[in-house]
């Protein structure tokens, strides 16, 4: 019998505004102190009225826009009727038949709504036969603790739900999907999805055959994403190869144990008693000025990864790299602009290899980011200049680089400072290479016995003596010459 897995996708990402989603207290997901932002409507007391955060809505709608889809023009908020300690109302206020955005694709997956809600608080289990405290960054549904305590700074939080269709077939195309969905809501800048920190979580709808599904949720990693969804599809295999019947229910991770747990059965929509959010009134998104939402919506990772191989004639790799982080992208255009100022018409070089490699290098060693960054993308592109020109090697070139991220000086100064610059002179040259030969008697013979690698030896040893200020191609041409004499 043929298995074909399908999977659908549930992404709930915390957006970033000033404030919390129906309320003024602080929406700050750094916080460390339990309880400190918070106030009367998010910790849900009696009488409390919600207010719509407008900043959150734009942000919601922009997504929308960006993925290609419809945005309704009439919306409303719901009551989704639930009981669990960390949600104070009893209730979270979400949407349900009126969602701000229907439709949309991205990576060939259709897109089913994206709405917005408001995310619970935290629970903080602490267990008796575990010396860690075990911090939840979602609900904790079945875990067994001697006490929980009940966090609600994130109580309110504005949190965007992308809905997608079973559209999916395997864990890579999932990965794939929410690596490309954080990309875009970080060019946004609509939410740092950071996983670690609980901002961004994936859950999986999984079945097989299009049979019974189960869900797998609350998973805070792309590594745990595919781990769990490998498993969840080898596990239903093997239970209907063993003609036991899936069940509809909701599986958490378990990944000291490598498996998936039954957490719950699974809830239906009419479950959590569906009702328009009596303290909103529905409300028209024209009001919130689309067009202008359009031009806001910058040219995202995957136009720009198809333009950077196009215009610059970049290779796919590259090209994935760079717009893989936007500040890096930035940075990288900005170097292309300033490096035809010093060789017009020039096509990016090393310089892209100094951006991904070196550059990005020194940045992860020092926990330096681009807005603390001393280098400027004018530096790159004069450095790659002075090597192109021949006033530098590729040697020099690093010393260059690293001189410059420290002080943030202009290359050409930094080698006439130090005194860099790639030995010109023929005599010293001569002088070097009648030393490296005297010196190396051995490698000399070798070379005159056929063996091409000695020269590439020599060519070293008289680098070394010219510390590293001299020109291979140069240096290879007249010792080649000294050797035939």
């Amino acid at each position: 019998m043929q298995y074909s897995p399908t999977i659908g996708l549930e992404i709930h990402a915390e957006l970033k505004t000033r404030t919390k989603m129906f309320c003024d207290s602080l929406n700050d997901p750094n916080e460390k102190h339990p309880n400190t932002n918070v106030c009367p409507v998010c910790l849900g007391h009696p009488g409390t009225l919600p207010t719509i955060n407008k900043d959150a809505v734009r942000h919601v709608l922009k997504v929308g826009l960006a993925l290609g889809g419809k945005i309704n023009p009439v919306t409303k908020f719901d009551r989704k009727n639930y009981f669990y300690p960390d949600l104070p109302k009893g209730y979270q206020i979400s949407q349900y038949d009126q969602p701000l955005v229907l439709g949309g694709t991205l990576n060939g997956v259709r897109i089913t709504r994206v709405h917005l809600e408001e995310d619970t608080g935290t629970l903080i289990h602490h267990d008796n036969n575990d010396d860690n405290d075990r911090k939840n960054k979602s609900h904790s549904h079945g875990q067994k603790s001697s006490y929980s305590l009940v966090d609600y700074n994130r109580a309110g939080t504005p949190l965007m739900e992308l809905v997608t269709e079973p559209d999916l077939k395997s864990a890579e195309e999932v990965v794939a999907f929410a690596k490309e969905l954080q990309l875009i809501l970080r060019y946004l800048g609509v939410s740092d999805a950071d996983m670690e920190k609980g901002q961004m979580r994936i859950e999986a709808n999984v079945s097989i055959n299009m049979g019974t599904k189960t869900e797998l949720k609350n998973i805070n990693s792309f590594k745990f994403a595919k781990d769990a969804i490998e498993y969840e599809i080898k596990r239903q295999i093997e239970a209907m190869e063993g003609g036991h019947e899936i069940r509809q229910e909701t599986r958490g991770w378990d990944e000291a144990k490598k498996k998936t747990v039954s957490q719950r059965s699974k809830e239906e929509a009419h479950d959590y008693r569906y009702f328009p959010e009596p303290d909103l009134p529905p409300f028209e998104t024209g009001a919130f000025d689309l067009d202008k939402l359009r031009v806001e919506v910058p040219e995202l990772p995957q136009a720009k990864r198809a333009r950077f191989k196009e215009e610059y004639g970049i290779d796919e790799k590259k090209a994935m790299l760079l717009a893989d982080d936007q500040k890096t992208a930035e940075f990288f255009e900005e170097y292309i602009s300033e490096l035809q100022s010093f060789l017009p018409g020039a096509k990016p070089g090393t310089g892209v290899d100094y951006i991904l490699n070196d550059l990005r290098g020194l940045m992860a060693e020092s926990g330096v980011n681009f807005a603390d960054l001393k280098i400027e993308p004018e530096h790159i592109a004069h450095l790659e200049a002075l090597i192109k020109k021949g006033t530098i090697g590729s040697r020099q070139a690093k010393d260059v680089l690293k001189k410059m991220f420290e002080i943030g000086a202009d290359p050409e100064d930094i080698v006439r400072d130090e005194g860099l610059a790639t030995v010109k002179d023929e005599g010293e040259i001569k002088s070097v290479i009648e030393s490296v030969i005297v010196e190396n008697p051995s490698a000399v013979a070798d070379y005159k016995k056929g063996k091409a690698q000695a020269l590439q030896f020599l060519v070293g040893k008289a680098m070394s003596k010219l510390k590293g200020r001299g020109d291979p191609g140069k240096l290879k041409e007249i010792l080649e010459k000294a050797l035939t004499q």
